[in-house]
């Protein structure tokens, strides 16, 4: 289910791969145009980042590969899990995004879904690859600080 933090947004999903995959230089906030039953099921936290990116066309912005399950009480009037749902932002953010993107190796990937009031949003961020090596720095980094804040626990604990 959704959960609240500090900033009054209610957080619906996060999308942890791409943290794990990429290099976030900067992020941008967007509207997504979605159908009832699709913000009902999004309510409901039923929806997957996972895989999925965001492309530019004829200057519109869409956020493809979002997962968002079938609401179950609905009927006919569900729309496919899988479709292209388009982000709303201004003109002049869309194409200094589309200026961003042409450099090599940018890409534009949704971070995370979330309730502003009762408007849904997404978070899009700008991202760098990130090589292996990278990769396994971040993971030992981790390891570290959870290494060292269990001897820290440990310790409070003695005393």
């Amino acid at each position: 289910m959704a959960e609240k933090n500090n900033t009054g947004r209610k957080i619906i999903a996060n999308n942890k791969k791409a943290y794990h995959d990429y290099f976030v230089d900067e992020t941008y906030e967007a509207g997504i145009q979605l159908f009832g039953t699709e913000v009902k099921s999004l309510r409901q936290g039923k929806v997957n980042l996972k895989d999925s990116y965001c492309t530019i066309e004829n200057g519109e912005i869409f956020a493809e590969g979002i997962h968002i399950s079938p609401y179950e009480m609905g009927n006919i009037y569900n729309r496919d899990p899988l479709r292209d749902k388009k982000l709303l932002m201004h003109k002049r953010e869309i194409l200094r995004l589309f200026g961003l993107v042409g450099q090599k190796g940018v890409t534009l990937v949704p971070l995370s879904l979330y309730f502003v009031s009762s408007r849904v949003k997404v978070e899009i961020g700008v991202c760098r690859g990130k090589k292996l090596y990278d990769k396994r720095d971040d993971m030992a980094k981790k390891q570290a600080e959870r290494d060292i804040e269990r001897t820290q626990k440990s310790k409070n604990w003695d005393d």
